[in-house]
């Protein structure tokens, strides 16, 4: 019998826009190799494996390269295959034990709520070749525990932004998230987020980025509620919540593919 494994896109209701990501449930005995195997395989920004416990489900995610602490598109992806596969009944929230801690997913209003770690940052001094690496100036930068935070004064700096990818890979950060505010619309911020040191060229929407976006978007905007769009080329929303030292995030998922390992 195969190991069953679905790629389900994140943070958007419509299937190929938003974030893909592998859920793969591998049952006992599977080794670190394998999944790190399997990872580069799937060539996903994560892929994310399940194993269930007593009260929930232990979850790792990898990246094509490495594993990485936090992920937020892979974790609503895991729920949502949950709640699709009858492993969990529609009202029952998901349990997930990770190495950030318990993290949960339930069901609201035809979104999928997130429970993650609020991520703060502080600013630092623009470094050498960040400037040249981006192709654009920036105004401030932050950094947090995953990374660097890096504000711009236009969403056009955002949206057009082509980065040297080599140049970014020898900044000293594994995530490089950029982001703006529109001058008008339906959103509070926009974002793009970067991770070339982690085999991620650009991550097309990213959970984790928002819990450290949203926190510096509190303090800036002087609001806690958010409705939040990475301008990657497949785009996505991400409704984000601020709570003290947590951050609520919703999104929706739809499964692209249903299928196994042999």
């Amino acid at each position: 019998m195969g190991v069953k494994l679905l790629q389900i896109d994140a943070f958007t209701a419509v299937p190929f826009k938003g974030n893909p990501a592998a859920v793969c449930f591998p049952g006992r005995g599977t080794t670190d190799d394998w999944k790190q195997n399997v990872a580069a395989e799937m060539n996903l920004a994560e892929t994310a494996f399940l194993e269930p416990r007593e009260d929930g489900y232990n979850l790792r995610w990898f990246t094509p390269v490495c594993e990485v602490d936090l992920c937020g598109h892979a974790t609503l992806a895991s729920a949502h295959a949950l709640w699709e596969l009858g492993l969990l009944a529609p009202e029952t929230k998901a349990k997930f034990f990770t190495k950030s801690g318990v993290l949960t997913a339930s069901k609201t209003g035809g979104w999928i709520e997130l429970d993650f770690p609020a991520v703060p940052s502080r600013s630092i001094k623009i470094p050498t070749g960040l400037e040249t690496a981006l192709g654009a100036a920036p105004v401030e930068l932050r950094e947090h525990e995953f990374g660097y935070l890096v504000v711009f004064d236009s969403e056009n700096a955002i949206t057009n932004m082509s980065p040297d990818l080599a140049r970014l890979k020898e900044i000293p950060a594994n995530a490089v998230i950029v982001t703006a505010a529109p001058r008008g619309g339906e959103y509070d911020f926009i974002s793009r987020m970067f991770g070339p040191r982690i085999g991620i060229d650009e991550d097309p929407v990213t959970g984790s980025a928002h819990c450290a976006l949203g926190p510096y978007w509190k303090d800036r905007l002087g609001k806690n509620e958010f409705t939040a769009y990475q301008a990657s080329a497949r785009g996505g929303v991400v409704k984000v919540i601020t709570r003290r030292e947590r951050v609520l995030l919703r999104g929706q998922a739809v499964t692209v593919l249903d299928g196994e390992l042999v």
